[in-house]
């Protein structure tokens, strides 16, 4: 189920973060601790899997990212949300979810290098903003 050193499967169990937005029995929203925009949000299975191909249960995992995306454009009043799988960097199905806006720094592609530092106040602000929304 899950796997001892990975670092979304210590979020799964709560180990780690506060920046939840959505959690059910079998999947976990939660804002980026280094975003490329304000509102950048991973969506996980709870299960470890490698890739998003091996997540049980993948179109009710792709149900849920498409009902986040929807409502990050309300909460981040944006029309342009872009959706990223790489996979390389940790080592636990996860999508990127990042709203875009005019001039945000990144061009026509998501620059990860492009970090912003967002006050620990307004991540709270923008978690809480999803979490209703998504209600």
């Amino acid at each position: 189920m899950f796997m001892e050193d990975c670092i979304f499967c210590k979020i799964a169990r709560k180990e780690i973060s506060d920046s939840i937005v959505h959690e059910d029995e079998n999947f976990m929203a939660f804002l980026d601790i280094h975003p490329v925009n304000p509102g950048h949000t991973l969506v996980i299975p709870k299960k470890h899997a490698r890739w998003i191909w091996d997540v049980e249960n993948f179109g009710e995992y792709l149900e849920l990212t498409k009902k986040i995306a929807n409502t990050l454009k309300k909460a981040m009043n944006t029309e342009w949300i872009v959706m990223g799988v790489a996979g390389n960097d940790i080592q636990h199905a996860h999508i990127h979810l990042v709203p875009r806006f005019k001039d945000d720094g990144h061009g026509g592609f998501i620059k990860p290098e492009n970090i912003k530092d967002i006050p620990k106040e307004e991540m709270k602000t923008i978690q809480e903003k999803i979490k209703n929304l998504l209600k």
